[in-house]
């Protein structure tokens, strides 16, 4: 953490950086519609490069791997990422999980800080700082029994239901181990990923991986939040640090069914969303900003003036002159909003993908839907149920590949990741 950062850290125990940075992103289940997620974040002035590796300015950014929590879920989200998840090796066990988290832990201290890794460093990363790379880890239900963890396992850790539209290729969903690797250099998260994978060679095997963007700190003429591949700012209501409720929304406590090594922790949902590109673009805008609720140009609500900015609350018994409802009975913003769904919310930390053209020459091309929260029965699946129900966004989406995951809580000093579990 830097010099300002220390200084700056609020009563609520979050940075500045953090509190500027998460914004989130992640479309469908959301009032506010996102993908990419916000930039309005801090980077390192040019009087900080080069203090962590050789990069420059943008390079310098380094985020500490350990802490309370994960890094790369309160953090400013970067322009890069990389997913994958891993299934354990029959007989690798609980000792050969251990060693394995215990390999990554000092590869992934010495990566963040933008020093080569120790072991199966291919130097493709070398001329960079760390660029504010994070590695967060989650654990799949399987790997519980895989490990000789099975009374371990947390009851919120049950399968998602099946959701009205789901079309799920489990080969590119689930796994015993999940990473996502955040960083502001493509090579920075790819070589970390490659170390990661080489680690766990004879141990846990690559189960699927992809890759993901968003925009990149000073596209814009001034800080903003993103658009996602539907050209919509996304990630308007994210819910943020220091807000009233923010770490019960995000972060489990123990007690009740929630075991004690989880405190501190959180669940990850990741959902593969194709958009339906060709199809959302025949639509006139006027036509788009109907299905969201939002005005494309600046987010602004449908139930507000135009122009008076995405920020303004929305107001769902708002009628337009010929009385009918100015956010339409199915739009996203109405369907998603948490005063619909008891409440519920999520961090969500998306990021788009575009990875070519499907045989029928579609794109292939969608969301990279990340959510973090403290209990996915009481975030992800009930809202969920709902949008894949009612929501007129549906018909331009696909949900191909899904995961739940446990997020341990963060690396102490002298730890390692998942510690809590296995030692505890």
């Amino acid at each position: 953490m830097s010099a300002v950062d220390q200084k700056e850290k609020g009563a609520a125990g979050f940075t500045r950086r953090a509190l500027l940075g998460t914004a989130g992103a992640g479309l469908l289940v959301g009032a506010g519609a996102g993908a990419a997620g916000a930039v309005a974040y801090d980077r390192p002035s040019d009087g900080q490069a080069g203090r962590a590796g050789q990069g420059g300015a943008l390079g310098a950014g380094r985020v500490p791997f350990r802490g309370e929590h994960q890094a790369g879920i309160l953090d400013p989200q970067q322009t890069r990422v990389q997913l994958a998840a891993f299934d354990l090796a029959d007989g690798a066990g609980r000792d050969g999980l251990r060693a394995l988290l215990q390999r990554w832990t000092k590869a992934v201290d010495r990566l963040t800080a933008g020093e080569p890794a120790e072991e199966f460093d291919n130097q493709v990363a070398l001329d960079a700082g760390p660029c504010s790379l994070t590695v967060t880890v989650g654990f799949g239900a399987a790997l519980f029994d895989k490990a000789g963890l099975a009374d371990r396992r947390p009851a919120a850790l049950e399968p998602l239901p099946a959701f009205t539209g789901d079309a799920l290729d489990p080969a590119r969903g689930d796994g015993d181990l999940f990473v996502q690797i955040g960083a502001d250099d493509a090579l920075v998260a790819v070589h970390a990923l490659r170390t990661l994978q080489k680690l766990a060679a004879g141990t846990a095997a690559p189960r699927w991986q992809a890759a993901g963007f968003a925009r990149t700190p000073g596209a814009t003429a001034r800080p903003m939040t993103g658009r996602n591949l539907m050209g919509q700012i996304d990630g308007t209501n994210n819910p943020k640090p220091g807000e009233d409720g923010f770490a019960g929304k995000v972060f489990c406590a123990a007690g009740g069914d929630q075991p004690a090594w989880l405190a501190g922790g959180s669940y990850l949902v990741f959902r593969r969303i194709r958009m339906l590109l060709d199809h959302w673009e025949e639509l006139p805008v006027e036509r788009q900003e109907r299905v969201i609720g939002r005005r494309k140009a600046d987010g602004s609500p449908l139930s507000a003036p135009a122009g008076s900015g995405e920020g303004t609350a929305v107001d769902l018994s708002a009628q337009g002159q010929d009385g009918a409802l100015a956010i339409p009975s199915d739009a996203h913003v109405r369907v998603a909003a948490p005063a619909g769904n008891g409440g519920a919310a999520m961090l969500r930390r998306g990021f788009s993908y575009h990875d070519g053209l499907l045989p029928d020459g579609s794109p292939d091309a969608g969301l990279l839907f990340l959510a973090f929260q403290a209990d996915p029965r009481k975030g992800f699946t009930p809202v969920q149920r709902k949008l894949s129900r009612g929501d007129g966004l549906s018909r331009f989406l696909r949900h191909e590949a899904s995961g739940l995951y446990a997020v341990p809580p963060g690396v102490p000093a002298g730890g390692y990741l998942g510690q809590q579990l296995l030692e505890g």
